[in-house]
């Protein structure tokens, strides 16, 4: 009988193994596949951090190259060759990295080619600044070349990142779909072995009741979650022996397996954690980065200083959310950074300060103190203040700064990064503007306004006294004898006189006036809110220092020159585009010329059977 029971024993047994065998090779070879998995996924991650690692290095290459232009420091030159030899070694890297992978290392190699093209722009500009020669370091990194590859490189990078990402989260689906399977196999397998064994035990209770009720206690606490428990105790027989070993061995089997699966899991949900903090990050760049773009629209759009501060004034808030601060730019002698906009509460300083009085302008980059003490202190600001200050940088060229009260916190910094680079560019777009307008309305040689402004001018400043009631005058005038200057002495002489006498001109009138260059040596002045007598008195002190001026051209004496004036008042039977109301003024110029040169005529309308005319001023307002 035991030995029919052994013979079913061991037939039982034998089943029992091979099912034991088939669950064991399933499960180390799912965790095997497993491992593999999260092997290739960790692969994928250091090529993205090392090609991250590439950029970011050819990227503060490039800062120091600037840093060097700029700012003459030779250790930012030592910075270059530092981050170049990084940039080579991490491309160099990615290349080995992607060797299994034709597509990715394809992409890998050509991004190294950019990288070695923009690696020669930067090391041809080092070399011209330590030669000494950064004017034309300077007009290098002017011309845009660098920045266009950089942005080849960027976007051979992005694409490279793009497919590399897309490659590990199939992975990542990989080793999730295994560790399912894994799972299945612990969850199903394992019971079903030990009901298998239990009705073998139960079969056979009688003659085998204490070996196999130590293989049943064993396994029960093994389902019960201790993995350690072996079955150590004599067996009475060769047969359960090799039981108990086996149930050892797929013991140890399984408590390999589940200590895989829970480190397998493990990886898996820091590898979950982590993508979805990176999608985060992403989704939040693009939240900023269209923010940002739609405040590079507007600032762009923007025709005038003071719309250009409210645009900045209405974003900056978003972008730097709990920030305030201000912007300030360099004027136009580049001696002085003047306020253009302030926001959150700050009042930007109305006088500006001076650009060596920053030190991110000195630097050419960011310079903050985080905590009393913690760095030099601009002179701009108070001793005690927890600030930042941010550089404006244009074609290689600091054109301003961002003044920011407080910390910015490294979660900030891309955001603040983008927007100084959107904010350099309207300033420079603004300033551009502003220069086109300027010329097209302007007077070259003697800086006052042209003719066609004048007219537009006039134009607009009668409709306004018609609306409003409010006076309105002009002067005509000009340079008595203007010709003799230019026959005795040249015409640079004449136009030496005419410089001067406009200089004299801007100083004696307000800002709401329009001193104009009408033609030759004529001029024009456009008054609003004041009559022809009341306007009499400023054109009087004119009239006098320009007699006094002591004309001088290239260490030449010209001797003195005086002018003639003619004012006339708007009124309204007057044409609405001041054609009338010049020729009012020029006969009232006219009227001075012939009377003696030298002195004030006034043109007032005066009723006459219901038509308007124009008479000189009675004789005591003429000034000789």
């Amino acid at each position: 009988m035991f030995s029919s029971l052994t013979a079913r024993i061991a037939t039982f047994g034998l089943l029992v193994m091979l099912a034991l065998l088939a669950l064991i090779w399933m499960l180390v070879d799912a965790s095997m596949q497993t491992r593999d998995s999260f092997r290739w996924v960790t692969h994928s991650a250091q090529v993205i951090e090392t090609m991250d690692d590439a950029f970011a290095a050819l990227r503060e290459a490039e800062s120091g190259q600037r840093g060097f232009v700029l700012t003459r420091n030779a250790s930012f030159a030592d910075s270059v060759d530092s981050r170049i030899g990084d940039t080579r070694r991490a491309v160099g890297q990615v290349v080995t990295l992607t060797a299994d992978n034709p597509a990715q290392n394809a992409r890998a190699r050509e991004i190294g080619t950019l990288v070695e093209r923009r690696i020669a722009m930067l090391r041809g500009t080092i070399d011209l600044a330590r030669r000494g020669d950064f004017d034309q370091a300077r007009a290098v990194i002017a011309s845009g070349g660098g920045r266009d590859l950089m942005a080849m490189v960027s976007l051979r990078i992005d694409s490279f990142l793009i497919e590399e990402r897309a490659l590990r989260t199939s992975r990542i689906e990989a080793a999730d779909h295994r560790l399912a399977w894994v799972r299945k196999l612990a969850l199903v397998g394992g019971p079903l072995l030990a009901l298998l064994i239990l009705s073998i035990s139960l079969l056979f209770i009688w003659g085998i009741r204490r070996p196999a009720g130590l293989i049943r206690q064993a396994m029960t606490a093994l389902g019960q979650g201790e993995r350690e428990v072996r079955v150590t105790e004599p067996m009475g027989s060769r047969e359960f022996e090799e039981l108990a070993d086996g149930y050892n061995a797929m013991a140890d089997q399984l408590q390999t397996a589940i200590a895989d699966q829970g480190r397998s899991e493990r990886e898996l949900k820091a590898a979950h954690t982590e993508l979805m903090q990176n999608s985060d990050t992403l989704r939040e760049r693009g939240e900023v980065i269209e923010l940002l773009g739609g405040m590079a629209h507007r600032m762009q759009a923007a025709r005038t200083d003071e719309e250009l501060a409210q645009v900045i004034g209405v974003f900056v808030p978003r972008v730097l959310p709990g920030i305030p601060g201000g912007l300030y730019a360099h004027n136009n002698s580049r001696n002085l950074l003047i306020p253009i906009a302030g926001w959150g509460g700050y009042t930007p300083r109305a006088d500006g300060f001076a650009p060596d009085q920053c030190w991110a302008l000195r630097r050419g980059q960011s310079h903050f103190v985080a905590e009393p003490g913690g760095d030099i202190v601009c002179a701009h600001v108070d001793a005690d203040a927890i600030y930042h200050c941010e550089p404006l940088l244009a074609g290689g060229e600091v054109i301003g700064t961002l003044y920011l009260q407080g910390v910015v916190g490294e979660e900030h910094r891309f955001r603040l990064t983008v927007m100084a680079e959107n904010i350099s560019s309207a300033l420079v777009n603004h300033s551009l503007q502003r220069g086109l307008r300027e010329q097209t309305i302007r007077d070259p040689l003697t800086g006052l306004f042209n003719r066609r402004y004048m007219e537009e001018a006039l134009a607009i400043e009668i409709a306004r006294s018609r609306r409003s009631g409010i006076p309105l005058s002009l002067v005509m005038c000009d340079v008595d004898h203007f010709k003799r200057f230019n026959d005795e002495f040249g015409h640079d002489a004449g136009d030496s006189v005419l410089q001067s006498v406009a200089s004299e001109m801007r100083s004696r009138f307000r800002d709401g006036d329009i001193v104009c260059r009408y033609g030759g040596e004529e001029f024009t002045i456009i008054a609003p809110g004041t009559t022809a007598q009341a306007l009499s008195a400023r054109v009087e002190l004119l009239r006098k220092s320009i007699s006094e001026i002591v004309l001088k051209q290239g260490g030449r004496a010209l001797g003195s020159t005086s002018m003639s004036f003619g004012i006339a008042t708007w009124a309204e039977p007057m044409a609405r585009d001041g054609s009338t109301l010049l020729q009012a003024a020029d006969a009232a110029l006219y009227r001075a010329k012939r009377g003696g040169r030298n002195r004030i005529i006034l043109d007032t309308p005066v009723a006459d059977d219901g038509e308007t005319t124009l008479v000189p001023a009675p004789a005591q307002a003429s000034v000789r």
